[in-house]
């Protein structure tokens, strides 16, 4: 018959649903799914339906089964970006400037976004990443520095409610992640670096909390333009003690 309703199957719908989890981030890589009979009961469906949807994200890449059990959520939407990336980064220290221009780019534009956009769920979380990351910057442990940033930041980016600046955005912070506790660890020798590191993210955090796009996208970049010069200076300064080093120690074989 003409114009007849295609009704989609149980499997398909389910599949659907929990795409769309994996898509906005509530699933994220590394998530194991809830067991079988809860997962089935939350969504109103069978187990075999259930199965049947976890089936077809698998044959996606999305989803994947590891032994001892459980069914955990890929990084698949992210690898593919992730892995050529990382081998280049560690190859070429000059593409550090090129990524934190591009991080100036995407995270000014997140942090507008999440000022118009974020719930108040998007904002409890902000909250809970703000406070984690003053504790971490009041003691002196980079890699919990590093680790508090990162999640600072990737709030900000879930807040701005564009899956793919969403999924990019935990690409680029994970790709960034060994550059980031560097540029942490090279501020710290910088005198008040880390009062000015947690002003700019106070900063960030009040205009989203206050709504105020423009302002947050403004100071989004203000800190990333902060940590590309600072870094640069002391970078620059790095450099000029291992040339006088270099000096001293010809001199004093030479002599």
């Amino acid at each position: 018959m003409p114009n007849k309703v295609q009704v989609p199957r149980i499997s398909d719908a389910v599949a659907a649903s929990l795409e769309r989890r994996i898509l906005e981030g509530s699933l994220k890589p590394g998530d194991r799914l809830p067991p079988e009979r809860e997962l089935a009961a939350e969504l109103g469906v069978s187990r075999p339906s259930l199965r049947e949807a976890i089936q077809k994200l698998a044959s996606k890449g999305l989803v994947q089964s590891r032994q001892g059990g459980g069914t955990y959520v890929t990084d698949s939407l992210n690898s593919t970006f992730f892995d050529p990336w990382r081998d280049m980064l560690g190859n070429h220290p000059n593409l550090r400037e090129d990524m934190l221009e591009f991080r100036r780019m995407a995270e000014g534009q997140a942090a507008e976004w999440a000022a118009e956009r974020a719930t108040e769920a998007d904002l409890q979380r902000l909250d809970q990443a703000f406070e984690a990351l003053q504790a971490a910057f009041a003691g002196d442990d980079t890699e919990q520095r590093s680790a508090a940033d990162i999640d600072f930041h990737q709030a900000i980016g879930d807040a701005a409610h564009n899956a793919l600046l969403g999924h990019l955005s935990a690409a680029l912070l994970r790709l960034m992640h060994d550059n980031i506790r560097l540029n942490l660890g090279e501020l710290k020798s910088v005198p008040a670096a880390g009062a000015l590191l947690m002003s700019q993210h106070s900063a960030i955090h009040a205009a989203i909390r206050d709504r105020k796009p423009a302002v947050a996208r403004a100071a989004a970049e203000t800190h990333i333009d902060f940590v590309r010069e600072t870094l640069a200076q002391s970078l620059r300064s790095a450099a000029r003690r291992e040339t006088a080093e270099r000096r001293l120690n010809t001199d004093f074989t030479t002599s």
